[in-house]
């Protein structure tokens, strides 16, 4: 996720490279802009025969696209929208369950609170690395004992298995401590909150926009700017490449910031910053157990990972 400063200058928002869109697209951009200065120097003319296009069919062409990638972008969004949301889920279920813990199961003993809390801390990280198709690293395998390490790294989805792992220990733990049914059913029920953000989070990832949407978006992007310039030179001449320039870096732009936050677990800079949100869970479970807890995530060169 690219940070921002609050209230940012005319300036900034003009000219700054950081946090903007342009170090993905600008290679299509300066393309577009090669061949629409390539047109102007020609005249329109391909191999002797003069290109005449009307403004007509291209101003409804482009209403068209701009509508379709608006549709676009939306639904992109609102995959992200679920994403975050899923993710404050998390956070949510997992100080719920280190203070009902605290509250609901004072008898147990603190190194018993201490592996709960581990365990819902590992679940943050197993998650994201299963999201991200990475593999498990030092950092997550820390918070893990010896068993639920074995249970993790033995399965294809690590984190359902650790889930399961947790809702046993829960519930052992709540028998151990003398609660009642109504205390196991309310633990479980947080537990169960888990399973769904699991759920949700693979389907996003599992269901992404279909691809032929996808790709008649690109080509008509790509055809629409390519052709733009045989309709400009008659009217605007040699200023047609910047005002190529400027359309395709509309389309392009919007084009690019679909494609990111479509998948909105990656690790590109639009994306949701998953090492930070685990980091946060971290600290905030190791706060309500009273242990030390590390600091937040920093950007580095503005973006949150």
């Amino acid at each position: 996720m690219i940070t921002r400063p609050h209230n940012p200058s005319a300036l900034t928002l003009m000219f700054s490279l950081k946090g903007s869109i342009i170090p993905a697209i600008w290679r299509k951009v300066l393309f577009t802009t090669l061949i629409s200065s390539a047109v102007v120097a020609i005249h329109g003319t391909l191999f002797h025969f003069k290109v005449v296009l009307t403004s007509t069919p291209f101003t409804l062409w482009g209403l068209t696209l701009a509508i379709f990638l608006g549709f676009r972008n939306t639904v992109a969004y609102q995959r992200f929208w679920e994403a975050r949301t899923l993710w404050g889920e998390l956070l949510i279920v997992s100080r719920n369950l280190t203070r009902q813990t605290l509250s609901l199961l004072p008898s147990l003993a603190p190194a018993q609170h201490q592996q709960l809390g581990n365990g819902l801390i590992a679940f943050a990280y197993v998650l994201k690395h299963h999201l991200r198709h990475e593999a498990l690293d030092a950092q997550t395998l820390q918070h893990l004992d010896e068993h639920a390490r074995h249970t993790v790294l033995g399965h294809q989805n690590p984190p359902s298995a650790l889930l399961g792992l947790l809702g046993k220990r829960y519930q052992e733990a709540a028998r151990q401590a003398g609660a009642g049914e109504q205390v196991q059913v309310s633990i479980d029920q947080q537990v169960t909150r888990l399973s769904y953000v699991l759920g949700g989070c693979e389907r996003i990832k599992g269901t992404p926009i279909p691809y032929p949407y996808i790709l008649l978006l690109h080509r008509t992007v790509h055809i629409y700017c390519f052709l733009l310039p045989f309709c400009l030179i008659e009217s605007i001449g040699w200023f047609t490449p910047v005002a190529v320039c400027i359309l395709a870096y509309t389309f392009f732009g919007l084009d690019a910031l679909g494609d990111q936050i479509a998948d909105p677990f990656d690790l590109q800079p639009n994306d949701l910053p998953l090492n930070a949100m685990c980091r946060n869970l971290e600290i905030a479970v190791q706060e309500m157990l009273d242990v030390p807890a590390p600091l937040p995530e920093e950007p580095v060169d503005g973006v949150l990972m």
